[in-house]
């Protein structure tokens, strides 16, 4: 036998699945009956007994209830969806039923109706106004009672973290969407636990385990704007612990437009998690080197390269020219950007930045004003590995690239370095100290138009060389995570972050300028491992937890790599225009001294002598210190680059002819 429990239910479906104008028949004809009843009502109220009710005939409860579903029709009412009826609809409808009650008392008084008694119409609003708000009321609870969320999915079951004004849209924005059912809030404030908020139950954010679990929740969302990265990652390890995954609305600028939906949600990120608030831009540093001007990105179909191309044609740039070598890149983003900006200017250019007579005749012939040289080898164990392409790449583009902005009177040219370039221990941050070198001797120059500057940044999140991927990767093949060192820290910027600084550097560049990011507090990477695990709804298998899923593995440190990472040699650095940039100076080396040592450097790359090309990266850059130290060089080795000091210039120049 049927208990009244399943009942309910059933007829709650049968009531859900009607059809739209069903439904507003059957409202009207409850209406229609119980309408009249309360105008009967009122009438025993003001006259006190029934016998002198039907004095006044049949006609008022009647003609009444008719214009009240007509001012009920006109305030929307019927076009409402029960379940979601709200304080605003029925304040509306109150109004409505005092419009309609003042509308009738004026026509009885424009009739000369004197026998019906006035005062029983104010009585009339109060029964009227009392139906309408318990029938829609208790309709409402029935309807989601009936639709319980042992009936759905727990991932569809959400609990709101954060029981304010955006978590308050947020259930509002899951009821009309019908994807989600949000069961509960929970808040760090004690004053609201056990309150009631759009609804919902608040418990405080203590018991989200405990409730979690009770109520087989299975999504949190965070919906605190304020909310700080460390509260973020305590509130995934508390979801974690309940097996919830967890996301985040994705736009807290929405709040101000009242646009939050359900698609406002996404997944948690990493640089949600890093304990530093994303740097946002200047409007007018980001856009001056850009708008209405023809602009260069070099490697622009690599990580930084491709998001400079996505923010710089935003700006609307008069045209905004790609070069890069690898085809399917350049494919990838061209086809990406036309897709999305079919009416922007957009050339892509198959081809090296390490050829000079390309560059130069891009410039020239598109009249380029800006230049962003992204193109680089960054893979630190590659280069160390591929020493001589890696420089060659590195030093050469560098080169050709300020040589061609100088000529051809560029106005604004970047390059694109790395805090690996400070103190570097690897071959990949020397020959990015070079790089620099270079643009800074280009600035040197006399009568030069050209702003050179540089833009030093960490570790870029999802960038082709982040250990975020390689992390997801070795997550997703259940471990291990291989980390070099346990003391290992890095800083770290998201993509946007690192396009933008590029993007501003250049605005406020004068010449020689090094720029970086306040990046704030650098991460140790097995605390951003772990917590990747976490994101991941797993465990980290440990001696404490042999149960874990996911090993981390120490492998010890890679050639060239260092324990941390700088910013600037000097402290000498300065706040730029931009609160969170910060400028300083290096040291420089005069242009020709430059010149003939890049002849040898260039050399030594063509013979692929490594012994030789390390040696002298140590001349050009102070501070490099390989593991390889100095001691360990063969003498012929310093015989022989004494040898190429004192010899012509020329007997090099057939070997370096492209470099030229």
């Amino acid at each position: 036998m049927e208990t009244s429990q399943t009942l309910a239910y059933r007829f709650g479906l049968a009531l859900v699945s009607m059809s739209r104008r069903s439904k507003v028949a059957l409202m009207i004809a409850a209406d229609l009956v119980s309408l009249p009843l309360c105008f009967l009502v009122a009438m025993l109220l003001r006259i006190g007994y029934a016998g002198a009710i039907a004095d006044y005939g049949i006609a008022p409860y009647i003609l009444i209830p008719l214009i009240t579903i007509s001012v009920f029709a006109m305030t929307g009412l019927y076009g409402a969806v029960v379940r979601f009826i709200d304080q605003r609809l029925l304040t509306a409808t109150g109004f409505g039923l005092a419009l309609a009650i003042l509308f009738t008392y004026m026509l009885l008084r424009l009739l000369d109706y004197r026998g019906l008694p006035h005062n029983a119409l104010m009585i009339y609003w109060f029964t009227a106004f009392s139906y309408v708000v318990t029938s829609r009321l208790v309709a409402r609870a029935f309807l989601r009672n009936s639709n319980p969320a042992a009936r759905m999915k727990p991932e569809c079951l959400v609990g709101i973290y954060g029981a304010g004004e955006a978590g308050s849209k947020l259930a509002r924005a899951m009821r009309v969407n019908g994807r989600y059912l949000p069961v509960c809030f929970f808040d760090d404030k004690h004053s609201l636990d056990q309150r009631n908020v759009a609804g919902l139950k608040v418990f405080h954010s203590e018991r989200l385990v405990e409730i979690a679990n009770q109520r087989r929740i299975g999504l949190i969302v965070i919906a605190i704007p304020s909310a700080t990265a460390e509260q973020r990652r305590e509130i995934m390890y508390r979801a974690n612990r309940s097996n919830a995954r967890v996301k985040i609305l994705c736009s807290l600028m929405e709040l101000a437009d009242n646009a939050i939906s359900t698609r406002s949600i996404r997944d948690l990120k990493v640089d949600d998690l890093l304990g530093r608030e994303p740097i946002r831009p200047d409007p007018d540093l980001f856009a001056r080197c850009v708008r209405g001007k023809n602009v260069l990105v070099t490697g622009g179909g690599g990580s930084i390269g491709s998001e400079l191309c996505r923010q710089i044609i935003t700006l609307a740039p008069r045209a905004l020219h790609v070069l890069d070598h690898s085809e399917y890149a350049l494919y990838s983003i061209e086809s990406e950007l036309q897709a999305r900006f079919p009416d922007g200017c957009i050339v892509s250019h198959l081809g090296s930045a390490c050829d000079a007579g390309l560059v130069e005749r891009i410039i020239d012939e598109h009249e380029i004003n800006t230049i962003y040289h992204a193109a680089a080898y960054k893979h630190v164990p590659l280069v160390e590995s591929n020493m001589a392409e890696g420089v060659r790449n590195n030093v050469m583009s560098a080169q050709v690239v300020a040589n061609a902005a100088h000529k051809l009177h560029v106005q604004t040219c970047v390059l694109i370095s790395s805090d690996k370039a400070v103190r570097p221990t690897s071959v990949m941050g020397a020959s990015k100290r070079v790089a620099e070198l270079i643009f800074q001797a280009a600035a040197l120059k006399a009568a030069t138009g050209t702003k050179f500057c540089m833009v030093r940044f960490g570790n870029v999140l999802g960038s082709s060389g982040s250990v975020v991927p390689l992390f997801r990767k070795q997550i997703e093949c259940g471990g291990p995570i291989t980390i070099t060192h346990p003391d290992i820290v890095r800083y770290f910027m998201s993509i946007p972050e690192a396009a933008q600084l590029v993007m501003q550097a250049g605005a406020m560049a004068t010449g020689g300028d090094v720029f970086a990011m306040d990046m704030g507090e650098p991460v140790r990477i097995v605390d951003l491992a772990r917590t990747m695990i976490a994101m991941s709804g797993l465990s980290e298998r440990n001696e404490k937890n042999s149960r874990g899923d996911i090993e981390i593995r120490f492998v010890g440190l890679r050639p060239g790599e260092k324990l941390y990472e700088e910013l600037f040699t000097a402290s000498d650095a300065v706040r730029s225009k931009h609160p969170r940039i910060m400028t300083t100076t290096e040291y420089v080396i005069d242009p020709d001294e430059l010149n003939q040592q890049l002849i040898y450097l260039m050399v030594a790359c063509t013979t692929n002598d490594r012994n030789m090309i390390r040696f002298l990266l140590q001349k050009l850059v102070r501070e490099y210190t390989p593991r390889a130290n100095d001691d360990d060089m063969p003498e012929d080795i310093r015989a022989l680059t004494g040898a190429l000091a004192s010899t012509s210039r020329l007997r090099s120049l057939s070997l370096v002819e492209n470099f030229r």
